[in-house]
């Protein structure tokens, strides 16, 4: 990781301490801010940053502005966008084929986000919620098809089980649903 002098390092993966406020910033660095109370920050190359529309959009607007606040995510998943968004900067993404072929991410898309996206369901979901407010589109198409992988092939009581969800329809409703969207069963 290029960043690697700016963090204390914890985990190979995505556990960095920011800097703190003695710390110098270099001139292409942006700092990016969670949600977290405290948070001062996490240093990032500006080319990297920039993947997120957001905080290209921020940047472009104010030249001056080192500081990127993001409100609406959490330190602990701004780490793992940061490693997304290091490792994709000289590395492009994958083109995730729709319909997926497989359930299996790797054979989707590379090793290294197969890996990257095999987090608990939670974490997933946080990721899908950044990279939507972030807009970092490679991001939330690698997060979605994730969730499409877990779902494909499963019985919608399968899906139910695995989300969570409880089934409120009555069994007349359920049966009505099915004869209208009996294409969908069939592809």
């Amino acid at each position: 990781m290029e960043d690697s002098k700016h963090f204390k390092k914890e985990d190979k993966d995505t556990k960095q301490e920011p800097l703190g406020l003695d710390d110098e910033i270099e001139d292409d660095k942006l700092i990016l801010k969670s949600q977290d109370k405290g948070c001062k920050g996490y240093p990032v190359q500006k080319k990297t940053a920039i993947m997120s529309t957001l905080v290209k959009t921020v940047v472009e607007g104010d030249k001056e502005s080192t500081e990127i606040p993001l409100p609406n995510v959490k330190g602990s998943i701004l780490r793992k966008v940061i490693a997304y968004m290091q490792y994709h900067t000289d590395t492009a993404p994958k083109e995730i084929e729709k319909p997926l072929k497989s359930a299996n991410m790797s054979d989707v898309t590379t090793e290294w986000d197969a890996h990257f996206v095999d987090v608990p369901q939670d974490v997933l979901f946080e990721l899908i919620l950044a990279a939507n407010y972030m807009d970092i589109k490679p991001l939330l198409e690698l997060t979605c098809a994730k969730v499409a992988s877990m779902i494909k092939g499963k019985t919608p009581e399968q899906i139910r089980k695995l989300f969570h969800i409880q089934n409120d329809f009555t069994p007349e409703e359920e049966e009505a649903v099915r004869a209208e969207n009996k294409w969908a069963e069939e592809s």
